[in-house]
């Protein structure tokens, strides 16, 4: 457990540093763009790291290393399988000029709150309630002190029609495969059986 809460520590304080603008114009004056988005993404990725590990390990304890805080009914699975489509199609929209990224403003922080308020209502064990509730809290103070920075989102042009479909397209079919096969994959728990 310690080893999540340190991988969650270190990632969510590398991600707090661009909202403190004096903080990070001193590190960009000092390490010039390069240098601060190079440190920034080791310190990240250290951090993403051991995330993984640490919720990995915990995973495979029952009772006093990873206590059951709850169990979960079985619709709130099926609550989370919905929920998870419009944070795929957000998560696609952050990197496609959309007029659905244009609307949303913040679509990466908003695929992020869903997915952990997803993840949070499927997961009654307590190595899930601070991993998902840690990236809940820490997607709701982004936006706020975003907003609070005046920062308005994406601006600028917002792409066609077809960029929103794309968006749609992309996002549906990423949430089939993580439904079906990613979430297997990549963490070791099915969904779906085939």
């Amino acid at each position: 457990m310690m080893i999540l809460v340190a991988g969650l520590a270190i990632f969510i304080a590398i991600h707090l540093f661009p909202t403190n603008r004096e903080l990070r114009a001193g590190l960009h004056a000092r390490y010039g763009e390069a240098g601060y988005k190079g440190i920034f993404s080791v310190v990240a990725l250290l951090g993403l790291v051991l995330i993984i590990v640490g919720y990995g390990t915990t995973q495979q304890y029952l009772g006093s290393k990873n206590p059951i805080l709850w169990d979960p009914p079985v619709w709130t699975r099926h609550v989370s399988f919905l929920l998870m489509l419009p944070s795929m199609i957000f998560l696609v929209a952050a990197y496609i000029p959309s007029r659905i990224r244009a609307a949303l403003k913040h679509p990466m922080l908003l695929a992020v709150k869903i997915w952990a308020l997803a993840h949070l209502l499927a997961n009654g064990d307590a190595a899930s309630l601070i991993l998902f509730g840690s990236f809940l809290a820490w997607a709701v103070y982004d936006r706020i002190s975003l907003k609070k920075r005046g920062d308005t989102g994406w601006g600028g042009a917002t792409g066609s029609i077809l960029n929103d479909v794309a968006v749609v397209a992309v996002g549906t079919a990423l949430w089939g495969f993580m439904l079906v096969y990613g979430h297997a994959l990549l963490i070791g728990v099915p969904l779906v059986s085939i």
